[in-house]
């Protein structure tokens, strides 16, 4: 995948939101409390939003999850968005991620006495790489997550996604049958590009092997390999990752992609546009017309949130 510097605007604020600014203060008419999720054994922070005049009431409610390199807090004005919309929303940073937990490896083997599986030892933590079967793996814990909370009216929840999570969120749907739509902002929905070629293939394959015999850890935190994004991929993962295959596989979900006319990362049609043509249920693809990928976070944000809104008010109220 092809990145340019100047692109980069979006991802580096996102992740400058989860570290060292202020305690968030929502506006008035919005609640706003903090939650944890727990996926596969560790914990992951949550952002919980709904108007104040809807205490008590269940609600749709929308997952909306971040892409390569972001966290929730970045998400706030899009969440806040739809909740005076009407709609209870969650939004999570990923294991690693923001102010989640890690999953953490033994730096050494352990003890042979183990009381009870307990012991005490020295461990490393996976955090800020990119692993996107990890990541939705979190995304489908969220939604098992929502199911008992009071807002949640478990029979309409939608998940959004942007850019990296607009796959996510497919990919999510076409296994969980509880998801009822989804909306995918400039999604990149195939990662197999890593073995496209013969030398991507190599360059995965031997990252792979090299892992496995333990010659090789995780990224460092926050590595910048794929151009200057931050967070370093795991190659192997993401070759076993197409969620665009996935799209016929939720016919029960009501599928909204968005793309940007002047996409530079990735050729629109290999992704969106071939998602779209493979989803069973209500669907609709939409061009913004003059922007680039990172257009929709900028100029173009209070149109595609709109399109979002519109959207879940189509399939999740109706």
């Amino acid at each position: 995948m092809k990145i340019q510097r100047r692109s980069l605007i979006f991802f580096l604020a996102l992740g400058a939101a989860a570290f060292g600014q202020p305690a968030f203060t929502p506006p008035e008419e919005i609640e706003f409390r903090r939650a944890s999720i727990i996926s596969e054994g560790t914990r992951m922070s949550a952002e919980l939003f709904s108007l104040k005049s809807l205490a008590g009431k269940r609600l749709p409610t929308v997952i909306m999850c971040h892409g390569w390199g972001g966290v929730a807090a970045g998400l706030r004005l899009q969440a806040m968005d739809f909740a005076r919309a009407g709609y209870f929303v969650v939004a999570f940073d990923y294991r690693g991620w923001g102010e989640s937990d890690s999953r953490l490896l033994l730096t050494g083997p352990a003890p042979k006495e183990r009381p009870n599986h307990r012991f005490t030892a020295e461990v490393q933590e996976v955090r800020e790489v990119v692993d996107p079967l990890d990541m939705t793996t979190d995304l489908l814990n969220a939604i098992h997550w929502v199911q008992g909370e009071p807002q949640c009216d478990t029979h309409r929840i939608g998940l959004w996604g942007s850019s990296y999570s607009g796959g996510h969120v497919v990919y999510a749907a076409a296994r969980d049958p509880r998801v009822k739509a989804t909306v995918s902002q400039v999604p990149a929905l195939d990662s197999r590009n890593v073995i496209a070629t013969e030398a991507e293939r190599n360059k995965t394959y031997e990252e792979a092997t090299r892992r496995a015999r333990g010659e090789i850890g995780y990224p460092l935190p926050r590595a910048r390999i794929v151009g200057n994004l931050q967070g370093g991929p795991v190659r192997e993962r993401q070759a076993l990752y197409a969620p665009v295959e996935d799209a016929d596989k939720a016919p029960q979900c009501a599928m909204l992609f968005i793309v940007a006319e002047k996409e530079e990362l990735f050729r629109n049609e290999d992704h969106a546009g071939k998602a779209y043509l493979r989803a069973k249920g209500p669907k609709k693809l939409v061009t913004i017309p003059g922007i680039t990928h990172y257009g929709i976070y900028r100029e173009a944000r209070m149109e595609a949130t709109k399109l979002g809104i519109e959207w879940f008010d189509l399939y999740l109220k109706k």
